[in-house]
């Protein structure tokens, strides 16, 4: 199934968070806090402008980004979880670095 946000929506795949400190502890699954990173799937084609012009996004489908805890409504496509969030909740693109894919 293929899936297309409207607007200026993005579906977002969370990306697999730390198990060790950086002390060397190890962080059981209980323990551990939702990623706040994640990796864009798809985009909207963006919002509409007063005067009906399109908007584009400044995020797209492959951008690293950085939301917020509480951001975006948790969905489940194919089987697997993602999140779809307005790109206003995106705090931001991480540059450089390739994304840690979250184990199924």
């Amino acid at each position: 199934m293929k899936f297309r946000p409207l607007h200026d929506r993005v579906v977002v795949r969370r990306l697999e968070a730390e198990e060790k400190t950086s002390g060397g502890i190890i962080i059981p699954d209980t323990a551990k806090e939702k990623p706040m990173e994640g990796e864009v799937i798809a985009a909207g084609p963006g919002a509409r402008d007063e005067q009906g012009k399109l908007v584009p996004l400044d995020v797209k489908a492959g951008d690293r980004i950085l939301f917020g805890k509480w951001s975006g409504t948790e969905v489940k496509l194919d089987g697997e979880e993602l999140l779809i969030m307005k790109e206003s909740d995106v705090m931001g693109i991480i540059e450089g670095g390739a994304a840690k894919r979250k184990a199924a």
